[in-house]
């Protein structure tokens, strides 16, 4: 496996590549944005480890930049703890995860494996859902040509389930993802956005195409 590590703190930077490099994974490290655009130009990668600030630009505009030229590489963010808002951003913008700094090694390589196993996602530009046209590179929502507004919470919610279509995501799996950990008032956030998307979605008819599979999670059904 070849992962991309883009930091640029070298001590970060190090540790990570030295932990991946012990479970037999192949890291090149890029010290900001513009080494990370040439690397990945040049050759192919399975993960890429993307901190979100970084010293010539935003590590959230880079993954956003990759989507747009349909790059469909794994990415998983670096992010500060408690920096909620930059992870929805991040998921918004296409990432596929994130790990909030400090991290612990063993869930950091836990993480970069299951996103290589797991390979790339494909990420159609637009999709329909019950007729709704949903653009993600725009992030526009239109229904009979009138668009529908959500929140940021809402689009990251919306893509995460649009990357696992068809499949069960647990409660936990997004709480821990938008906001970086499943406590009661977070869930009570996750159940008001929820039902707000199903509305909108909708559009006031009985059947959504978001499910709730009870004590369990979300599935979104197209």
């Amino acid at each position: 496996m070849k992962v991309l590590v883009v930091e640029d703190d070298d001590e970060t930077s190090d540790f990570v590549a030295r932990a991946l490099a012990r479970e037999g994974i192949v890291a090149t490290v890029a010290p900001d944005r513009a080494r990370a655009e040439t690397e990945l130009g040049a050759k192919r990668f399975d993960v890429v480890v993307l901190d979100v600030m970084l010293p010539d630009g935003s590590g959230i505009d880079l993954c956003r930049a990759m989507r747009a030229a349909s790059s469909t590489t794994p990415v998983l963010f670096l992010s500060a703890r408690g920096a909620v808002g930059s992870r929805v951003e991040g998921l918004s913008a296409g990432g596929d995860d994130y790990l909030p700094k400090p991290f612990a090694v063993r869930e950091l390589v836990a993480r970069v494996r299951a996103l290589g196993r797991r390979g790339p996602l494909s990420r159609p530009a637009q999709t329909n859902l019950g007729g709704v046209t949903i653009d993600l590179l725009a992030r526009r929502a239109e229904r009979d040509g009138a668009e529908l507004p959500l929140t940021a919470r809402e689009w990251a919610v919306l893509e995460l389930l649009l990357a696992r279509a068809g499949q069960v995501v647990p409660f936990d799996e997004l709480l821990d993802a938008l906001w970086g950990g499943a406590t009661a008032r977070a869930r009570a956030s996750l159940e008001v956005i929820m039902t707000r998307l199903r509305k909108k979605l909708s559009g006031g008819a009985q059947a959504s195409v978001i499910q709730n599979v009870r004590t369990i999670g979300y599935r979104l059904d197209p």
